[in-house]
């Protein structure tokens, strides 16, 4: 399979592929059921909606959603009991993926992480974003934004590990991964600048294969071969990255917003590292970034059952 790099290829190539079903927690909600619509027009997925049974009937109607027979609607109490169906469903076999509706991401974490009724792998749980940014050949993916704070550098090598898989999924067999800093030199009062410097080393020494990576990066070297060159870099990623792992949640939540609201890219998001793929997006993001993140679940989860 050739390397994906638009929102539009990564549609192509799940509906190329058998339809999963995905379970959706708190499902009552308009920019959620018209990514759900969006995903059923392109015939992607089928769905089982969790939530508020007469809201989720009420916006149905008035956008045109209609759903099949193999699909329902469970009426549920609370939004904990919402959360609780969804991943119940997908741990259980019923449904391949689980999708974050409307709810904050505490609430649906607490039940995917839930020790006897989650969906824990025994790896570390990662979130990506990734961005097709007007001006670029490939899509950069940014992790992680939104799950991990300060991650450890054994919690990286996981983050790593995750990201790997999921651009196998994409078809980008070596991916490009950027370990970035606020510079690109080795300083031992940065502690950013020390755990990419052993990343890239326990890469060179096979600790962690299937991807070229390298680092300290700043992010302008990362991702421009002008500044890269500029600043007389010599790396197979510099410039090039396909991969943005960043140094903390901050620095990551601001990079995601930044690409969003100043680059006005198309984002799709996941959860890596459960046992299966989970579609978790911001409250506020378009139906449109729900639907590429259902698309980039559905193209995983295919690449996660050859695996098997």
């Amino acid at each position: 399979m050739s390397k994906l790099a638009t929102f539009q290829e990564i549609l192509a190539k799940a509906e190329s592929l058998p339809p999963v079903t995905v379970a959706v927690a708190a499902a009552d909600d308009q920019e959620v059921l018209e990514a759900v619509l969006d995903a059923k027009k392109h015939g992607i997925a089928q769905f089982q909606l969790y939530g508020k049974q007469k809201e989720i009937e009420r916006i149905c109607k008035e956008i045109g959603l209609v759903l099949g027979g193999q699909e329902s609607i469970v009426d549920t109490s609370s939004i904990q009991a919402a959360c609780s169906g969804a991943v119940t469903a997908v741990r259980e076999g019923k449904a391949d993926v689980v999708m974050k509706g409307m709810v904050q991401t505490a609430d649906f974490l607490r039940a995917i992480l839930h020790k006897e009724k989650g969906l824990r792998s025994g790896r570390v749980l990662s979130h990506v974003a990734s961005f097709e940014v007007p001006g670029y050949n490939r899509l950069i993916h940014v992790t992680d934004p939104a799950l991990n704070v300060a991650p450890t550098l054994p919690e990286k090598f996981q983050i790593v590990e995750n990201m790997i898989d999921l651009c196998y999924a994409l078809g980008c067999d070596e991916p490009k991964i950027a370990a970035l800093a606020a510079v690109e030199v080795v300083n031992p009062n940065m502690q950013a600048t020390l755990d990419a410097a052993a990343l890239a080393q326990m890469n060179r020494r096979k600790q962690l294969r299937g991807a070229v990576i390298d680092g300290p990066f700043a992010l302008d070297n990362a991702i421009s071969v002008e500044a890269a060159a500029h600043k007389g870099i010599d790396s197979p990623v510099a410039g090039l990255a396909d991969v943005l792992l960043v140094p903390d949640i901050e620095a990551g939540n601001i990079l995601y917003k930044s690409m969003v609201y100043f680059a006005n890219a198309k984002i799709g998001a996941l959860v890596l590292g459960a046992k299966a793929p989970i579609v978790l997006t911001s409250r506020a993001d378009s139906a449109e970034a729900k639907l590429y993140s259902i698309a980039l679940a559905v193209v995983q989860a295919a690449n996660s059952n050859r695996m098997k």
